[in-house]
């Protein structure tokens, strides 16, 4: 048996953990300090609540859980000679891994309506899962960490929500540009090329336009039939920065001068605040997903800060009108931002932005020569643990080599030595791991220099 995890996940050390628990709880506590409460939806959902949510691609990269027992004891002998896996899908699978936790989250406020008040503001974190293909920035199994208002079309909180980006990163040490935009400027560029009812199309290649380049973003519009005439026209409008030059463009569109004024008023709400982080108008910004109606935002790293770092969104979101509207409560609009944890973390530790010293590391490591010296150590280890200090006994006592080759395994700053004498005099033996000195304390007074 080949020893593995598959393709596109990964294990965690003890450090990396401690590290990505400083991410999330930094996350959290802005969070919370904006007044947003916890939630948490089960791993995997009915398919038929995933599918159609995400547009074309993201349907394709959904990952389906087989059913249980015999799953192809009732599928029709003509689909498994086709090896129509689209068809058999249907007959072998009900249920799939989530995709994200915006769709699980719509369900969620559908099902518990009547329990709930609103505006309801929620914040969850918990991985997610795609069948993507696995690079840098890239996993098959993440985390996202997400924050939504549902039940207010106050533009408000879209400001509040690009303020909690600016304080997160701040809070990170990360520099980021904050990008907003917003669907209607989208279907207003699809409007005024000729080309509204092919919007998906359009903004499916405008979506890959960091990746591609405005040539690549051309050649998959021709590609999904779009007229060369309507390719110039939104050419010329990705080129465009001002809101002011867009308004004037969009002359003839009533639904892109809304997405006009809306991208105003967040900003004139963000006015008076000033960021840490960049905060622009992007009318490139696409963000492919079906479900987005209004303000949408993106995330990417500040190259003017960290010329260094290079990795794409680590963070994104927008406001989706309908989506509740799919299961049966039509008229709740929503809105929220997602974080791309595993993309922070890979930037926080390439940068060296992590802190030196993490708080839940282990102070003290109590070591202890013979049995009776243990039992001694084991009562001292109740009191230091009492006062609130992280401290350990290793479980046996052992020679004085083998204690400490453990102890600069566990990385810890601090031991206690404990042996017959230590038991006698009452003086514990306190060792500096970093610099080799020693000296004699009471228990009263390690527990006092520690706490």
């Amino acid at each position: 048996m080949q020893i593995g995890i598959p393709e596109g996940t990964r294990d965690f050390s003890p450090a990396q953990v401690v590290k990505r628990n400083y991410i999330f709880d930094t996350i959290r506590r802005v969070f919370v300090k904006y007044g947003f409460q916890p939630l948490e939806t089960p791993a995997m959902e009915r398919l038929d609540t995933l599918t159609g949510k995400y547009g074309e691609e993201g349907d394709r990269l959904l990952f389906k859980i087989l059913n249980n027992g015999n799953y192809l004891a009732d599928v029709p002998s003509d689909l498994l000679e086709k090896r129509d896996s689209s068809g058999l899908t249907s007959h072998i699978s009900r249920r799939g891994l989530r995709y994200d936790l915006t769709v699980p989250f719509a369900r969620y406020v559908s099902m518990h309506f009547n329990e709930l008040a609103f505006p309801f503001k929620r914040y969850q974190i918990q991985p997610v899962w795609r069948a993507d293909r696995p690079q840098r920035g890239r996993y098959r199994e993440f985390y996202q960490c997400d924050v939504d208002v549902v039940g207010a079309n106050a533009l408000m909180h879209e400001a509040e929500l690009v303020q909690i980006y600016d304080e997160v990163f701040a809070a990170l040490g990360l520099g980021v540009v904050i990008r907003i935009n917003n669907r209607k400027i989208l279907a207003g560029m699809a409007e005024t090329a000729g080309i509204a009812d092919q919007l998906a199309l359009m903004t499916i290649a405008i979506d890959k336009l960091d990746k591609t380049g405005i040539e690549g973003v051309k050649e998959e519009l021709a590609r999904r039939a779009i007229p060369g005439t309507a390719i110039a026209h939104i050419e010329a409008l990705l080129a465009v920065s001002s809101l002011d030059e867009l308004r004037e463009a969009f002359a003839n569109s009533t639904l892109g001068l809304q997405g006009i004024d809306e991208v105003e008023e967040v900003l004139g709400y963000l006015a008076d605040h000033p960021a840490s982080n960049v905060v622009k108008f992007d009318i490139s910004l696409a963000r492919g997903l079906d479900y987005y109606t209004g303000c949408i935002f993106e995330v990417v790293v500040d190259a003017q800060r960290h010329p260094d770092l290079k990795m794409g969104s680590i963070g994104g979101g927008g406001r989706y009108d309908n989506l509740t509207g799919i299961f049966g409560r039509p008229g709740l609009s929503g809105v929220g931002v997602s974080f791309g944890a595993e993309r922070i973390y890979d930037l926080l530790e390439e940068s060296g932005l992590f802190p030196a010293e993490d708080p839940a590391a282990l102070k003290l490591l109590l070591l202890a020569f013979d049995d009776t010296s243990h039992r001694f150590a084991f009562r001292c280890l109740r009191e230091i643990r009492g006062a609130g200090i992280n401290a350990d006994l290793y479980p046996t006592a052992d020679k004085p080599k083998k204690l400490m080759k453990y102890a600069n395994a566990r990385q810890v700053p601090f031991v206690v030595l404990i042996g017959e004498e230590e038991c006698n005099s009452g003086l514990l033996s306190v060792k500096n791991m970093v610099s080799g000195e020693q000296s004699k304390m009471s228990l009263q007074s390690v527990v006092a220099a520690f706490s």
